[in-house]
């Protein structure tokens, strides 16, 4: 996590930890507990702690059980938003890889919250077609709201859902194998948000039969031993990393900071430094004929899923470990990722006004 020290160091000790290897001794005598999505929050964990505020710098929750933080009188926060622009520049890096021409293709959304909503307006200011299928919306809060059968027929369909297992619309398996087999072989499945909204082991019986889907994948199930054999059939694989920009992960712990200095604020952080601490970055000139061979300048997803790879291979060749420790090692060592914001466009006057729309300087 970023900036941990400059925004919480004044408070006391800090001391860090690999995020699956925490334990309930690691955090007996702790006061505050700040993890990411790998770390699960629960009973087990925390039961006869010190710990009274707990901040994931995540989008998602469903590693953390609040119902137990919430009777156990123990503050929670997360960070919504924090890397949306990131998984958003994400998605426009695997579709400027694998469908250059997706600017005239229809996106499908499943899901549009933060990550969602903010992919449907970057698409929307540059008159691409969108379908979005989100049950918790309604035609008031996004007119191009469709059944779930209906956005099946969308040329790129981009999955951005929190991962839930009850309620009236659960998304686990959302993506069973009946869905998956309805799906038309020219179709883009991308995978951002969670990975148990795909059925892998139907996703990796229908590849394997010979299913022409074409399918992006940045989250599994399970992680971080994640199924090797699926991964000889997608297209672009990466390991958790869509949201990993360094404005991201920084954004991520100040807002946890924040939470924090609402509920102390006698002894928050510094106000002043969060005016500046984002957008540390130098700006850098990128530049291409078309908006995809810009968007690639900035970010190419296919460094990415080169260096996965080679990494999934050594761990099977028994070079470097597992499979699980290569994934997380792959995280853990990510290189630093800009979001568009820190790059100047060097396009034709005509693709100006679309660079800008994505945040290019």
């Amino acid at each position: 996590m970023l900036m941990v020290d400059e925004f919480f160091g004044h408070l006391g000790d800090i001391q860090t930890l690999p995020g699956r290897e925490i334990s309930a001794a690691d955090v007996a005598d702790a006061d505050l507990l700040l993890v990411r999505s790998v770390t699960s929050v629960d009973r087990s964990l925390l039961d006869g702690s010190t710990v009274s505020f707990v901040g994931s710098a995540t989008i998602g929750t469903d590693h953390v059980d609040r119902d137990y933080l919430a009777e156990q009188g123990i503050c929670f926060a997360h960070a919504p938003g924090c890397n949306a622009n990131a998984v958003v520049q994400y998605v426009l890096s695997v579709v400027s890889n694998l469908q250059p021409d997706w600017l005239n293709r229809t996106f499908g959304i499943v899901g549009c919250g933060n990550v969602g909503g903010r992919l449907y307006n970057s698409l929307q200011s540059l008159g691409v077609s969108c379908l979005v299928y989100d049950p918790f919306l309604s035609e008031a809060d996004n007119p191009h709201l469709v059944d779930f059968k209906t956005l099946l027929g969308a040329d790129i369909i981009c999955l951005h859902t929190p991962l839930t297992s009850d309620g009236p619309h659960p998304t686990k398996h959302l993506f069973d194998a009946e869905t998956l087999a309805s799906l038309r072989e020219d179709t883009l499945l991308i995978n951002g948000g969670r990975g148990p909204v795909i059925d892998n082991d139907a996703l990796y019986k229908l590849l394997e039969s010979g299913s022409r889907l074409s399918v992006a994948l940045d989250v599994w199930e399970p992680e971080p031993a994640i199924n090797c054999r699926l991964l000889e059939h997608i297209l672009i694989a990466t390991p958790h990393i869509a949201g990993y920009s360094r404005e991201g992960k920084i954004r991520g712990t100040w807002m946890l900071a924040e939470a924090f200095n609402n509920w102390r604020p006698d002894i928050g952080f510094d106000q002043a430094l969060s005016k500046t601490v984002i957008d540390q970055g130098a700006i850098t000139e990128v530049s291409g004929g078309n908006l995809s061979e810009l968007i690639l300048a900035a970010y190419n997803v296919a460094d990415d899923d080169r260096r996965m790879r080679r990494a999934i291979e050594a761990a099977l060749a028994g070079e470097i470990g597992s499979v699980a420790e290569a994934f997380d090692l792959l995280r853990k060592e990510y290189p630093q990722r800009h979001e568009f914001a820190n790059y100047r466009a060097g396009v034709p006057d005509a693709l100006k006004s679309q660079a800008q729309l994505l945040g290019f300087s």
